[in-house]
């Protein structure tokens, strides 16, 4: 009987734990599944918060391009000519530096503050304030020199003394610019963009009676000064809001590192070193697009081309706008998860955003599809130049595929504080493949404008797939561990031995 009994108690037990199995299984994989949804959603929340107000900074900034170029306008084509030059001589030879520089502040500051090294972030920024302002030095002597420049290169001599006139009046903005990057990648960093998103809305509100002001006053001259005046409304606004958060959240202003900046020569050596990459992936892009325009204007039917491109790329300013908000959201958030050694969180924040930038590349695809049709109207009555403009918009809907998961994908390269990767990245798509095969399609093929996106698409593609390859391959755990490295390079421990106290130098590793 007892043998029975037991044989069959233990033929229940098994029975039971077999018919248990299987139920558990699906019970862990839902667990985890539904963990993981928690933590994508949970992501996204946190991107969204932080990349709508950068959204609307910078549809901010397009729009005060937008009402600069309508004042200019406004004064005669002589004036629009000659603004709109020395603008985009500004650009490429000024704004484009200053804000590639600065973009070595996001890995430095993001790390830190993911690493709670509050040290380093404050120094960060006051370096990268004085490093922007020693780089203007250089950039303001090729302004005043603008109209020597423009005229050698064949530009017309009426035009290219306009361009000086504007320029000149624009040289404050480079030291507002100086202290603005820094202010907003300082804070940006933190994941503070309201108080960026309400100072650019304030700062426009106030950009267009300031232009009414100063254009019937000097016309011009007042055009360009309005531009500077308005970004330093910026500046005082977000140095007002620096100096409340840090009182009450430091308290101690020496205690924070902020007038230690200047007694460690790594902290600088760091900053340099990712300064030239950050720099050039910036200029490399920005300036790509002017050779764009300059190739544009060697077509056959150039003044027709000129015009379709210009309308074309002022909706793809306003889809720059959405990609740029989403690549320093990326780098921000990859860099604070870095910076707090927590490397699948940053993981998970990299592929998150890459997936967010496909969905929102399709979906700014089709509304540029669905835009064609009206968009040239907007700007042109020429019959020639609206049905260029649906044709091309085409075209341009397919690169805007490819442009935002490449700007996201230099937002993770840049959040691990490896710049160079979508430098080396750029220069080989856009440089070495995209302008060379626009050119041959353009010109040796006959295919005109047409000939020269699609050479750009196949560059764009090539420098997507290259660093889709790089990012692939990252060492999330390798990339947290040198994060702590060049976050908490040097920190103060204090160790406690019974009554004696000694204070040390500690290599973080």
């Amino acid at each position: 009987m007892s043998t029975t009994t037991t044989s069959r108690l233990g033929e229940n037990s098994v029975d039971e734990k077999t018919s248990d199995q299987p139920s558990l299984e699906p019970n862990f994989n839902q667990i985890c599944q539904t963990n993981i949804k928690k933590r994508i959603v949970s992501e996204l929340k946190t991107q969204r918060g932080l990349a709508l107000p950068l959204v609307a900074m910078n549809f901010t900034w397009f729009a005060k391009i937008a009402i600069t170029t309508a004042f200019l306008g406004r004064l005669g084509e002589l004036q629009l000519a000659g603004g709109t030059l020395g603008f985009t001589f500004a650009n490429v030879t000024g704004f484009s530096v200053l804000n590639g520089l600065c973009g070595a502040m996001e890995p430095i500051c993001g790390q830190a503050y993911g690493a709670k090294n509050f040290k380093l972030l404050h120094k960060t920024l006051l370096m990268a304030i004085l490093l922007l302002l020693l780089t203007s030095l250089p950039i303001s002597f090729l302004w005043l020199n603008v109209d020597k420049i423009l005229i050698h290169f064949g530009q017309q001599e009426d035009i290219s003394i306009v361009a000086k006139k504007y320029l000149f009046y624009l040289l404050p903005d480079l030291v507002v610019t100086s202290l603005l990057c820094p202010l907003k990648a300082y804070l940006s960093s933190q994941s503070i963009t309201i108080p960026i998103m309400f100072s650019s809305g304030l700062a426009l509100a106030f950009h267009i009676p300031v232009n009414i002001l100063l254009v019937k006053a000097k016309g011009l001259e007042g055009v360009s000064t309005a531009i500077w005046i308005s970004d330093f409304v910026v500046v005082i606004l977000l140095v007002l809001y620096l100096l409340v958060m840090e009182y009450y959240k430091e308290g101690k202003w020496k205690e924070a590192g902020w007038w230690e900046w200047d007694r460690n020569l790594s902290d600088w050596l760091r900053l340099l070193k990712l300064c030239g990459p950050c720099c050039l992936t910036t200029c490399l892009e920005w300036w790509c697009y002017e050779i764009l325009v300059l190739l544009t204007g060697r077509l056959a039917n150039a003044r027709q081309a000129v015009g379709v491109l210009a309308i074309v790329l002022n909706f793809d300013y306003l889809l720059y706008s959405v990609m740029l908000s989403l690549a320093t959201c990326t780098s921000i958030r990859v860099s604070n998860e870095l910076g707090a050694n927590q490397a699948a969180m940053a993981y998970q924040s990299a592929y998150v955003s890459l997936g967010v930038s496909i969905i929102c590349g399709c979906i700014g695809a089709l509304v540029m599809v669905g835009a064609r049709g009206i968009w040239g109207s907007l700007f042109s009555h020429d019959k020639g130049i609206i049905k260029g403009v649906k044709k091309m918009m085409l075209l341009m809907a397919l690169v805007e595929v490819v442009n935002f998961p490449l700007a996201v994908c230099g937002g993770i390269v840049r959040g691990t504080a490896r710049p160079w990767l979508a430098m080396y990245a750029n220069l080989g798509g856009f440089y070495l493949l995209a302008l060379p095969s626009g050119v041959l399609l353009a010109f040796k093929a006959a295919l005109g404008l047409g000939g020269l996106l699609v050479g750009f698409l196949i560059g764009m593609v090539a420098c997507l797939a290259l660093l889709l390859a790089l990012v692939a391959r990252i060492n999330w755990d390798e990339e947290a561990g040198k994060a702590q490295v060049l976050a908490c390079n040097v920190q103060e421990v204090v160790k406690q031995d019974g009554n004696n106290t000694s204070i040390m130098n500690n290599d973080a590793v």
